[in-house]
């Protein structure tokens, strides 16, 4: 069984989705579709803007969206028997499923973009990667910080969980982590504590948009980020959207959960190779393409 898989944000890159724009009129035509429903020239950064025009967050969000769907619509594959999407990526894998339309999507991805974006300046906030520890000791030690806002968000793969929460909550974990056995704990570079409460503030915000979106049922299941669980109901699927800023990405699970429904064959469509390389740590003998 085939499963289509998409990106987050932090896989883009200068020049990303020229080729395809250059090589296919359907990726031409929702090129310039996205260009109107944005109202500015994403192409422009995604096919010649610097790294650090890509790195803003209202852009580079809608940038992986638009790359990702297109490079799904593009390829000769038949339609998938499942999808998911890691963080942002959940809303590329709607439109792969019929769930979303491919300009509603994108309005919600902008507007996702914009609410997180107020939300990071609300408060310093941060992520950081912690490897060589089990899911559930990276839980247990954040949950030991009490007196600041620090979660596990990202469940990627055996031996790899992103923390979230404030700057100096982060810090502290981090010293933590090492204290108890992680190989390594790195700070990254992002813009905020995104899959965290701290993002409550852009849920809020993001919640009157989703509920105003048309959702149908899909044609395959979606696995969704904040329960792992295959979903086709149109309205659960809404719900769990609704949750996911605030909610962790649990990624290891998805996977497992996929491969144990019958999934053999993975696909990833978006800017580098990220989950790839996340499902091969998950499970090795799956096909990854």
């Amino acid at each position: 069984m085939k499963a289509f898989v998409f990106p987050g944000q932090g896989a883009q890159f200068t020049g990303m989705g020229k080729d395809l724009y250059d090589s296919y009129p359907v990726a031409k035509e929702l090129c310039e579709e996205a260009n109107e429903v944005l109202g500015f020239r994403i192409t422009d950064v995604m096919f010649t803007g610097s790294a650090d025009d890509l790195k803003q967050t209202r852009v580079t969000q809608p940038a992986v969206f638009v790359h990702s769907v297109i490079a799904s619509m593009v390829m000769t594959i038949q339609q998938p028997d499942m999808v998911a999407g890691h963080s942002l990526g959940e809303y590329s894998a709607l439109v792969a499923c019929g769930c979303l339309s491919f300009a509603d999507a994108l309005k919600l991805v902008s507007a996702r973009a914009r609410a997180m974006q107020k939300a990071c300046e609300k408060q310093e906030s941060t992520m950081a990667a912690v490897l060589g520890l089990e899911d559930s000791k990276v839980d247990e030690l954040c949950q030991q910080i009490t007196d600041d806002v620090v979660v596990a968000a990202n469940f990627n793969c055996p031996g790899q969980v992103v923390i979230s929460g404030t700057k100096s909550g982060i810090e502290r974990a981090c010293e933590l982590m090492k204290a108890n056995g992680a190989r390594r704990a790195l700070p990254l570079q992002v813009g905020g504590a995104f899959h965290s409460p701290l993002m409550q503030p852009a849920a809020e915000e993001l919640q009157e948009a989703i509920l105003a979106t048309d959702f149908k049922k899909p044609f395959c299941p979606i696995y969704q980020n904040v329960n792992a669980y295959p979903q086709t109901d149109p309205e659960q699927i809404r719900q769990n959207l609704l949750l996911q800023l605030t909610a962790p990405v649990r990624w290891t699970q998805t996977i497992r959960n996929m491969i144990v429904d019958g999934a053999n064959e993975f696909y990833e469509f978006g800017p580098g190779d990220v989950l790839k390389n996340l499902i091969k740590k998950i499970d090795p003998t799956v096909s990854v393409g």
